[in-house]
């Protein structure tokens, strides 16, 4: 295991951050060990949903958890609002960095993740595989 720390910035999109940020390492598979920060608008799909609902105003990250895959990203996060009201669920495109955002990613190079159609959730699930090396070939 590899760790990779990052910081992104103001405006970034934070899912989109840290599924280029995995893809640059050449990695396929990677998990966020601990994420916190801020942001100025989220996009969460609250359990159940269809649809993602669209969070704006200063929000703070208390917890960033997920696998990124070889084809996408499973991540979960927990958000306060400046009353203090929490509210949590599925990471959608279109968080974006207020003022920072501390992420710790673990890397596995000798993993593969992908996420592929489960017949029996009806979603897109993880599917883990070790990664086939050139020595293996």
């Amino acid at each position: 295991m590899e760790t990779l720390p990052l910081r992104l910035t103001p405006g970034q999109d934070l899912r989109s951050a840290l599924v280029a940020a995995v893809r640059g390492r050449g990695c396929g598979a990677a998990f966020v060990l601990s994420g916190i920060g801020s942001l100025s608008e989220a996009h969460l799909r609250f359990a159940g949903a269809d649809l993602p609902q669209h969070l704006t105003g200063a929000l703070e990250i208390l917890s960033l958890s997920g696998t990124i895959a070889s084809n996408g990203a499973h991540l979960h996060m927990a958000l306060a609002d400046a009353t203090g009201a929490v509210v949590g669920g599925h990471v959608a495109p279109g968080c974006i960095v207020r003022t920072t955002a501390e992420v710790l990613l673990a890397l596995l190079p000798d993993w593969e993740f992908s996420r592929q159609p489960d017949a029996a959730t009806g979603y897109d699930e993880l599917v883990v595989r070790p990664t086939v090396k050139a020595a293996d070939s």
